[in-house]
């Protein structure tokens, strides 16, 4: 949006550590190209992403990771062991396919051949700047498994790999509960013939 949309009143950062939040006081255009009235909105700052969801077209199978997350353990009804892809931020002057590259590497010491995009999008643009840019990575799965992971960074991942068809009934039964796995697996449903024509 240009500033004729939006009016930006007053920016501040209340806090900066693992996460930034930022605070705006701002206006923006209606539909009516009115105005709205004067927001408050807090607005979490991650900055842009990759997710990596590792297939071997071969074995038709998945790798999948699985770690301690913060908001799992704090939310009503979930667990703190996620079912999750590789992710990473994407850190400046790095690309999107660079980083995929690495965190296959840090996160599931696995090297990836090939990748596919899927789709980027805001993973809570009501919230959140957080952009994930999602991909599909060739890899040979054969005797992939194990925990790895960054401990000064506090990660301890657990690797295991599943066909591709028990990542879908894992995906029915609500066995994985965040959106980027969740989007990652239901895009490998949809596209499961033509990827393992194309690799």
């Amino acid at each position: 949006m240009t500033e004729a949309e939006v009016q930006v009143l007053e920016q501040t950062t209340p806090y900066r550590g693992y996460l930034r939040i930022d605070h705006y006081k701002l206006k923006h255009k209606v539909f009516d190209q009115g105005w709205s009235n004067k927001l408050s909105r807090e607005v979490l700052e991650r900055g842009e992403c990759v997710g990596l969801l590792p297939y071997d077209p071969e074995r038709d199978e998945v790798v999948l990771l699985e770690q301690f997350r913060i908001g799992g353990y704090t939310a009503p009804n979930a667990s703190p062991w996620q079912i999750e892809i590789v992710a990473g931020v994407i850190e400046p002057g790095h690309l999107p396919e660079e980083t995929a590259h690495r965190e296959a590497e840090e996160e599931a010491g696995i090297s990836i051949s090939e990748l596919e995009p899927m789709m980027r999008y805001l993973s809570s643009p009501g919230c959140s700047s957080e952009t994930l840019e999602l991909f599909c990575g060739c890899v040979d799965a054969e005797g992939i498994g194990g925990v790895y992971g960054l401990a000064e960074e506090g990660e301890y991942i657990r690797v295991f790999t599943v066909t591709a068809e028990e990542a879908f009934t894992m995906l029915d039964r609500g066995e994985i509960y965040n959106a980027m796995t969740i989007i990652a697996i239901q895009w490998l449903k949809l596209h499961h013939d033509m990827i393992r024509e194309k690799w």
